[in-house]
């Protein structure tokens, strides 16, 4: 009879702990303020999905309306311009496509520093001029917001699945409070130092990504016209000293691998113009800084002749079916 009290007795307590547990893990979620998401593209859509997962409602803006369905759909509020989103939020997050792009959101007309409160933490996960971020930076500081550029790499995939690296300048006792919000998005968040050096990391990041990208596509397109099966050479090179992220995980020969670009045409993605445009940023900050860098500079010529040849909208992946048209290159 007392066995059966203890048991009883146990599993009370088990019941008012996981009582309790569901008590503070409601609380946690009520307890998350507003976070504002400015860029809904092909990489802002899945991140700003998965800080709707963790819990945080979301305040959203594009240019584009018709991308913001999809997380109005899961209860986002929509915003008509990036003021409009600073002005309900503390926390804003950006990801955009360019340098110019960036300056318009947070200085234009309507912009973020129209509207944003002292003491709002900004993030900037796009990538763009070193330069710009540290004038962004200043910008915001002026009002008594901190600013913190943090790019990612990882590709749509990795937003998808919330698996993005993120590259974080700024002050650093301002990173825990960006790293919380960036861990919903990410399962690696690294602290670089002051603000413009996740672009710096970024910019060297996408160099060595096209240069392998390039790399991988010549070699494929050469063992295909020597005969080999592009299966079997993804194989060889995989578990061979050549492997890389572009062969064993974003493969660019269509029919070798599922659930990448070159599986759909090469729709989606990181657009060519994309990769081209994060190379002219290399390409200033190389030269300014008096660094030879010479095949990040034959890599940007490729992905420039890429775009005029009509592959600006296709993944950067795309190269291999370029190189594969272009026999005279």
């Amino acid at each position: 009879m007392a066995a059966v009290i203890r048991r009883s007795s146990n599993l009370s307590l088990k019941y008012t702990n996981y009582i309790r547990h569901c008590i503070v893990s409601s609380r946690s979620m009520a307890s998350k303020a507003q976070v504002g998401f400015i860029g809904l593209g092909n990489m802002g859509n899945p991140m700003a999905k998965n800080l709707i997962k963790h819990g945080y409602p979301i305040i959203a803006s594009d240019v584009f309306p018709e991308s913001c369905k999809e997380i109005e759909d899961l209860g986002a509020q929509i915003m008509g311009s990036p003021a409009e989103v600073a002005e309900r939020a503390d926390r804003v997050i950006t990801m955009l496509p360019s340098s110019p792009h960036v300056i318009d959101v947070y200085t234009g007309p309507n912009g973020i520093l129209k509207k944003i409160k002292k003491g709002s933490l900004l993030i900037d996960s796009s990538t763009i001029d070193p330069a710009v971020s540290k004038e962004m930076a200043k910008d915001a500081e002026k009002i008594g917001a901190t600013f913190m550029d943090a790019p990612v790499s990882g590709g749509v995939g990795a937003a998808r699945a919330g698996n993005l690296t993120f590259m974080v300048g700024g002050l650093e006792g301002e990173f825990n409070a960006a790293k919380e919000l960036l861990s919903c998005m990410g399962n690696n968040v690294v602290y670089c130092g002051e603000v413009g050096t996740g672009q710096a990391a970024k910019l060297c990041n996408n160099m060595l990504l096209a240069i392998a990208m390039i790399g991988t596509a010549e070699t494929m397109n050469l063992g295909i016209r020597l005969g080999l099966d592009p299966k079997l050479l993804t194989k060889i090179v995989n578990m061979s000293s050549g492997r890389c992220w572009s062969s064993d995980t974003y493969n660019p020969v269509p029919g070798v691998m599922d659930g990448v670009p070159s599986a759909n045409d090469y729709q989606g993605g990181f657009a060519a113009a994309l990769m081209a445009k994060d190379l002219g940023l290399v390409q200033n900050t190389a030269t300014n800084t008096k660094t030879p860098a010479l095949l990040g500079s034959l890599s940007h010529q490729i992905y420039r002749m890429m775009c005029a040849r009509g592959y600006a909208q296709k993944d950067f992946s795309s190269v291999f079916q370029f190189l594969r048209e272009e026999e005279n290159i």
